[in-house]
């Protein structure tokens, strides 16, 4: 859904208190990540604490985009290719308009980032330096998945960091280039402005917590399935 270029704006709320959390906290998470394996902020033990934070807030994201508010669904700002081919020569003419949630390339962003968070928490479980860090499924596998995962999670790093990188470069694109209101401060109040209200369906932050209570404790009957090993 986009808005006329030339239409009066007004401010609407479009992103729910859930979707602002997952997205800060995911930030703040992947920061530590980093700062814990290549600055040596805190311990090793922190790096796989955070990682399992963010395993959880992926998994809590992906559903939310099934069963959440309008403006966090995946059907409603995913699109096909025709449309991100149309948006982005909307982008270079300034002529797209306003889109309501995401736009349809920020969208492909959107979902890449989820993928390749998910990869990286995956890979983790299963990685090793060979020498005092041992992710806590690594005993479950044989020495080649392990050296696999090792070099999945090393690439998928990168990878990260990259898209990463183009995403905080198309946020200063959007607020210096085309002029739009900053996407940061949208995704910190919840509100853009449009030309007219959208009249989205909001859902509440407490079947968010109850996704997030499940996938945690799946996650830690998992890691306790894994840790079991060392008993023998």
């Amino acid at each position: 859904m986009n808005e006329g270029k030339n239409a009066p704006l007004a401010r609407y709320r479009v992103w729910d208190l859930t979707t602002r959390l997952i997205h800060w906290s995911l930030v703040l998470l992947v920061l530590m990540q980093f700062g814990t394996a290549e600055w040596g902020w805190l311990s090793m033990r922190w790096h796989f604490y955070f990682g399992y934070a963010i395993l959880v807030l992926v998994g809590v994201r992906v559903l939310w985009g099934i069963v959440g508010s309008d403006a966090s669904r995946f059907a409603h700002f995913v699109r096909g290719p025709r449309t991100v081919a149309a948006y982005m020569r909307g982008t270079l003419w300034r002529h797209f308009g306003h889109p309501v949630s995401h736009n349809p390339l920020g969208a492909l962003s959107v979902l890449a980032l989820l993928v390749l968070l998910a990869v990286q928490g995956i890979s983790g479980l299963f990685a090793s330096d060979d020498i005092d860090t041992f992710g806590p499924l690594s005993g479950r596998v044989s020495n080649a998945t392990v050296r696999l995962m090792t070099r999945i999670h090393g690439i998928n790093q990168k990878l990260l960091l990259g898209l990463i990188t183009l995403h905080i470069a198309a946020v200063l694109l959007h607020a210096l280039v085309r002029r739009e209101e900053h996407l940061i401060t949208a995704m910190i109040t919840g509100c853009k402005r449009l030309a007219r209200d959208p009249q989205l369906r909001f859902v509440g932050i407490g079947g968010a917590l109850l996704l997030a209570a499940a996938l945690a404790f799946l996650l830690w009957a998992v890691l306790r399935w894994g840790q079991a090993v060392a008993a023998y």
